[in-house]
This record gives C-alpha cells, structure tokens and sequence, in this order.
C-alpha cells in the first residue's frame, strides 16, 4: 500500500498536492469542460480529487499508481467488490452478443424472477435506469393510485435528485431550479415521531405517499427507533397512504431481500438500484399487483386517459444491467456475501473507535449498522455529514495519503475486503488524526 512519508513540516494538504501530481494535471484539465471539474457534487474535493486508473476486489489505484482500500464501493453499489469474476464474465459474455437490442429479451425475465424471489413486496417489477428514476416513478405511480398529491418524507433522508424529493436537508424554502408548485407538495418531518406522522396524516387528506430510507438517513446516518417502521406501516394502511420503502441502497445490504425482509416491513412500493444491477446502471420500482398494474397498457380508452401511467425510458433493463445483475444476485441470494460485509463493517468500526479512544477525542463517534461505517466528530450526527465541509476535505487527504479512499466519514464494506485491509485503514486513520492535530485542524 502506497503511503505519503512527507516530513512533519509539510501541511496535510501540501504533502497531498505532492504525493498526486498526475490527479492535479488531470483535475486543471477537466476545469475547462466541467462545473467544479467534477461530474457529481460528492466527488468535489479540495484542493482537488483522485482520478482512478483500475480496480478490483477491495482496491483501486489512482493515476498516479498509489494503492487505495476502497470504501466507496461504487457509491454502495459493489457489495461483492471491484471486478468479481461470475459478474465481469457475464457482463463480457453479454457485450459479445448485443449491447442493447431495443427489444424485450430474455435476460430482463431471469432478472426479474430473482428479485420476486429476493424481496418480498415484489408481486411485480419494472426496470428503469437508476434511484433517482425509481424514486420518481413510485411516487408518480402513489399519484395516480390515490389521486391525491402530496409527499411526506423524513429530514435528511435522500431519495436522488428529482424536483419531487428535493428539499435539501430539510429546508422550508425551495432549492434552486425547484417550482415554489412543487415544492408546496412536500412534506418533510423530523424522524422518529410517528405522533407528528399521524397529526399530518390524520389532517391533511391530499397525501399520496409515504417515503423512506428504512435504515434512517444516508443508510444509517440517524438511526431510527424501534418500532417506528411498524408504526408507519400501521399509519399509512389507516390513513390509505402509499408507503414506499426506498431500498436503493438497502436493498441486498441488509438481506437478500432487504431492509424490508430483515425487518419483516411489507410496503406498497419499493424502489431499488446499486447492488440489484452488479455495479451497472439500472434501478427497479417493486410493489403491489394494484399498483404496479397502472403501468398496463388496455384498449380502454378511459382507462388510458385517467389510469395509465406511461413509462418509457431507453436503458430500462438493459440486456449488459440485466446480466450482471443476475449474475450478483445469483451470489447475494446465499447471503454469505452480505453476512462477510457486515462482521468486516463491524470489526472495522470497532477497530477506528479504538483509534478514537487512543487520541481521546470524546466528541467523536463511530457507529453504523450492516455493511456501512459512520465516523461523526460531533454531538450533532448531522452536522458531521453536513457542516465543516473544510475538515471533511482534509480527513479525505489524510485518508487517501494513508492509502485509503472513504468519503471522509462515511464508508461501505464489501465482501472483498479482508482483516488485513481493516488494520490498514485503522493505522490510516490514526495517521490521520496525527496529522490534523499537527496541523490544528482539531
């Protein structure tokens, strides 16, 4: 593993410009086609990002031939690791034949029986191309279901970038870009009050929906209480509102089939990506035979008009999605792999707890569930996600100096990763807070 060893005078962000030279030349020239130079705001870095040269299994090497632990893991999609061989063979195979027929095939089918068996609200399936196009088609298809118009979701909770979910963390004003309309058609409440819940559900009568991560925010970020996906359950059945688990990130961390199979939750509608197409591009919608029976095309001209939802969408199961979605959930079915993740997660954050204890910083925390890792440097979980956007940017340099790439405080295991990478990332991240200190960044 590749380690800067620049001397004690050298600042952090210094000793990183010079251990990255090639990602710096490369970053000043995607300034000239890029906003930021970057292509997704979570890869904004400062003074500027890695560029990645190759992975596999739980590694990846930068441009400039540093070797990195992963923990990024395709922003939560590789559970199974960079390059597993059942899923680069199947992809492989499947670009020999055709990579897009404009056509149904025969691959969208196998594809889709595995999820029905996999996750237990699927008594039908439609493929779209990401989260972000599930989210917003489960929303459109409780919209069209109830008649009704509103959303209820829970502050900090992410469902991707649609105008209908954007409310930043919380905020009461609309984001830039998003109609005041569609704004006033969202609803975000604080999580964990499900008295709050039924005051909005019992009095106003205009929401369609009900929609949240079922770990808590950013899997996990804020916990939430037991009991409180029960209870929201029991509230929406009463109160005839869509409930929409949105396991675009859960779905297969938590279980083969879920959060919702893990924590025994049926909902309405649930929406799926990231692991479900094996590390390409492709999302789900799930749910009741009712509800998804809206996307039907009838020769009733009435039903057409006011029932029928029309989808489109040009990489909707994309025969190269389909085949390495099939070949991971072929794997994630026996759930070896997700049981590895999660002890790996779990050993992991005890081991950097320990390195926390040993520089006796009292206000910093490690916690997360399953396969995910949360490091928060305050009280305020939130707030360490959220606030000092200059510390984070300077716990990635110590990070990625220290032969580590994790997105500053959070993380994802996969089943590659090892014990050995483990202890590597807990030196890592030790150094790491040396180096802060030093610098008087803490």
């Amino acid at each position: 593993m590749s380690v800067a060893t620049s001397a004690p005078t050298v600042s952090l962000e210094d000793a990183y410009e010079r251990f990255f030279p090639s990602s710096l030349a490369h970053y000043q020239a995607a300034l000239d086609y890029f906003p930021n130079g970057v292509t997704h705001d979570g890869r904004y870095m400062k003074p500027f990002p890695v560029y990645i040269d190759r992975a596999d299994g739980a590694h990846k090497w930068d441009v400039d031939g540093h070797k990195l632990i992963d923990y990024w893991m395709g922003h939560g999609a590789l559970l199974l690791g960079h390059g597993r061989k059942e899923v680069v063979d199947a992809v492989t195979e499947q670009a020999g034949r055709g990579m897009h027929y404009g056509a149904c095939h025969e691959l969208e089918i196998k594809w889709a029986d595995l999820v029905s068996r996999l996750v237990p609200a699927a008594e039908r399936v439609r493929f779209v191309s990401s989260g972000t196009e599930a989210t917003l088609m489960a929303i459109r298809l409780a919209r069209t279901y109830t008649g009704r118009r509103k959303i209820v979701k829970f502050k900090g909770h992410y469902h991707g970038w649609h105008d209908n979910v954007m409310d930043g963390v919380g905020s009461d004003h609309p984001l830039p870009g998003v109609l005041k309309e569609v704004f006033e058609t969202l609803i975000t409440l604080p999580p964990n009050d499900l008295n709050h819940v039924e005051e909005t559900l019992k009095t106003d009568h205009d929401v369609a929906c009900l929609i949240l991560e079922p770990t808590g925010e950013l899997f996990g970020g804020t916990p939430l209480d037991s009991g409180f996906l029960n209870g929201l359950r029991e509230l929406t059945t009463r109160y005839g509102v869509v409930f929409i688990l949105d396991e675009v990130v859960t779905g297969f961390r938590c279980a083969p089939g879920g959060a919702q199979a893990y924590y025994g939750i049926e909902p309405d509608l649930c929406t799926l990506a990231k692991v479900l197409a094996g590390g390409m591009n492709g999302g789900a919608v799930v749910g009741t035979k009712d509800i998804m029976d809206l996307l039907e095309i009838r020769p009733d001209p009435e039903w057409q008009r006011k029932m029928k939802m029309p989808h489109y969408g040009t990489f909707n199961a994309s025969p190269l999605s389909a085949a390495a979605g099939i070949a991971a959930l072929e794997i994630v079915e026996t759930g070896e792999d997700i049981i590895i993740a999660n002890d790996l997660a779990e050993l992991l954050r005890n081991q950097l707890s320990e390195v926390l204890q040993s520089h006796k910083l009292e206000e910093w925390h490690v916690y997360g569930a399953f396969s995910g890792v949360k490091i928060s440097y305050s009280e305020d979980r939130s707030l360490s996600r959220r606030g000092n956007l200059d510390l984070i940017h300077s716990i990635r340099q110590g990070w990625l100096l220290n032969g580590v790439d994790m997105s500053g405080v959070d993380g994802l295991t996969s089943s590659a990763h090892t014990v050995r990478d483990v202890a590597h990332t807990a030196e890592a991240f030790d150094a790491t807070l040396s180096s802060l200190k030093r610098d008087h960044l803490i």
